[in-house]
């Protein structure tokens, strides 16, 4: 029978994690604890960073759009995940989830390249810092970031959606990402699955050899600092690379794969979307200073008001 008049399937259901009840009891009691914390610890330190002035500067703009990009970025999968582990409700409409799922992963792999220049030019180029890195390049980076996420997310959509979808209709994951999706199509997906490769493949690798390209100039330059310059620059890059590390290892790994499925999709799956978003703020906040300082302070403020 011709595709086109076969039935078009607008609704996946999910296989989830697992189908033993009491692993997914004990999924569900996990990760509801770890979406809390992501919450809780992101929305904290935007409250920190809005309200001290004295960290109204870009590095720390950009931390606290980090923390709302992960913010957004967790609970495009993990609110449809609980629900599926507690209530047995694994079905959805790809259409909205593919598309902010490609979103917040765009912006917050932006985000953090243009995160590794800004350490790059404090370091490097300190005396032109104001200069280059003032507040209004700032919004225009990120209106930049938000923009190219927009278009990038289009694409990735497009090319799944257009395909035809006529059964069966099983996704053997938790939440729609592109590749177990265009496995269901019944067409050839073989110009497809390059095309959405070469997309998402291009930004992830360009911005990863971006940042390894910036963490080496800024650690030869270290050199010619003095010991506490250095220190002080050590302890902030530590902190930005043990994040692009967390988030970059596992989106490469997603991004880069062709459309087929391996045996550890699932565990990358889930760390990249429920432990990395968890783990950023508390290492941006344990490893620096200032920010635990001002949350000191906000809490005394809160205390003796």
């Amino acid at each position: 029978m011709d595709v086109l008049n076969q039935t078009r399937v607008t609704q996946f259901v999910f296989l989830g994690l697992t189908d033993n009840w009491v692993l997914e009891i004990l999924f569900f009691m996990a990760f509801s604890a770890m979406y809390v914390l992501t919450l809780w610890g992101n929305i904290l330190i935007m409250v920190t960073i809005v309200f001290t002035p004295c960290l109204s500067t870009p590095m720390y703009f950009f931390l606290s759009n980090l923390s709302f990009i992960d913010i957004c970025h967790s609970s495009v999968t993990v609110p449809k995940m609980l629900e599926g582990l507690l209530f047995d409700r694994k079905t959805i409409s790809c259409i909205a989830q593919l598309f902010f799922l490609h979103l917040f992963a765009c912006a917050e792999i932006l985000l953090l390249t243009i995160m590794a220049y800004d350490r790059y030019v404090a370091i490097c180029a300190p005396l032109h810092y104001p200069n280059v890195m003032n507040m209004r390049v700032c919004v225009q980076l990120v209106f930049v970031l938000w923009l190219a996420g927009t278009v990038h997310s289009l694409v990735q959509t497009f090319l799944t959606i257009r395909l035809p979808y006529c059964g069966p209709n099983v996704i053997d994951s938790y939440f729609c990402n592109v590749p177990p999706v265009i496995k269901l199509a019944c067409t050839d997906t073989c110009l497809t699955g390059i095309l959405i490769v070469s997309n998402r493949g291009t930004i992830s690798l360009s911005c990863f050899l971006a940042l390894v390209a910036s963490y080496t100039i800024i650690l030869f330059s270290l050199r010619k600092q003095s010991a506490e310059g250095r220190r002080k620059a050590l302890s902030t890059c530590l902190a930005h690379f043990m994040v692009v590390s967390l988030f970059f290892g596992p989106c490469i790994f997603i991004y880069t794969q062709p459309d087929t499925s391996f045996s550890t999709d699932k565990l990358v799956s889930v760390f990249y979307t429920v432990v990395t978003p968890l783990l950023n703020p508390f290492i941006d906040t344990l490893r620096n200073e200032e920010i635990k300082s001002a949350m000191k302070h906000l809490r005394q403020r809160r205390v003796f008001s």
